[in-house]
């Protein structure tokens, strides 16, 4: 069975190229959802991972599948509906960076109900990944999501959480509460600056390390892009500073930072060696287009650290 088990919603991805000389803007085709891009990359880097998911018995569920048995990603708990389709995203870029429209509404993962939770596999494994657009996306995908993470508790194995909070799924109170319960029950929180000052209602990062140790879990990494990483114990803390690379789409670079540093955990690094491991993977995500393609293996990332030191 897997050591690594993310569970969320896999999406097909278009997204936004420039303009050609005529004006004209096409759409690369390409795969996302926040935890199966986490999923592969840590599959990437050498990990045994496992997505648990709903998807159409569609060909953009085709495709996906395709791409976990080209990336070695598990699907033994995958489900496949006749009944719902598969979601789809587009991702389009300007002066602000990028923004994603979503077409999800009804789709198989959004149907995910606690009866479905894959029990026994959960605790096979000895982490469990999860986001907070796994739960945003309906109140049933939302109570198996908590159902998972009490079933990995009560067997010992770990909890991840990455609050890639979405405010056009759910209301921002809500998801404050839903994330921050979450959180209090996990081992290993990854917030976003840009989610946690909405979610907290902080500014500073420090302040919102220490907001999330409060809540209960021990090890709190809050990426700030540009700004790199602020990783927070009850022991201390470290800052990790950023890569710079040549960044032309930083769509799922949280992700890739997510899947990076459960990948070298599981392999035995301690927290600060994982999180600059992963600081640097999420680096080079950046520097191609859409979720999945760009996500480097870990030569290039260890080459990275190497010219960074």
């Amino acid at each position: 069975m897997p050591d690594l088990l993310c569970m969320g919603e896999p999406m097909l991805e278009l997204n936004a190229q420039p303009p050609g000389p005529d004006g004209r803007r096409l759409y690369l085709e390409g795969h996302g959802g926040d935890t199966s891009n986490a999923a592969i990359c840590a599959a990437r880097q050498g990990a045994s991972v496992g997505y648990i998911t709903a998807i159409g018995e569609d060909r953009p569920g085709d495709s996906l599948l395709a791409l976990w048995a080209a990336e070695g990603v598990d699907t033994a708990t995958v489900i496949r509906r006749a009944e719902a389709p598969t979601g789809l995203y587009l991702v389009t870029h300007d002066a602000g960076g990028h923004a994603f429209t979503f077409y999800r509404s009804g789709s198989a993962a959004s149907r995910y109900a606690v009866a479905e939770v894959p029990e026994a596999a959960i605790r096979a494994a000895r982490i469990l990944h999860v986001s907070g657009i796994s739960q945003a996306i309906s109140t049933s995908a939302c109570d198996a999501v908590f159902h998972a993470i009490a079933t990995a508790k009560a067997a010992g194995v770990k909890v991840s959480y990455d609050t890639n909070l979405r405010l056009p799924l759910w209301p921002r109170e809500r998801a404050a509460a839903t994330i921050h319960a979450a959180i209090a029950q996990a081992d290993i929180a990854l917030p976003s600056f840009d989610d946690a000052r909405v979610l907290t209602g902080l500014a500073a990062p420090e302040a919102i390390a220490e907001f999330y140790l409060r809540l209960g879990c021990p090890l709190v990494l809050l990426k700030q892009g540009k700004d790199g990483v602020l990783l927070a114990t009850p022991e201390g803390r470290s800052t990790i500073p950023p890569c710079r690379v040549q960044a032309v789409d930083a769509t799922g670079a949280g992700d890739a930072f997510a899947g990076a540093f459960l990948a070298r955990t599981l392999a035995g690094d301690p927290p600060l060696a994982a999180a600059r491991y992963a600081n640097a993977c999420a680096a080079l995500s950046t520097t191609g287009f859409g979720a999945v393609a760009p996500l480097p293996r870990p030569d290039a990332v260890r080459a990275l650290l190497r010219d960074a030191a």
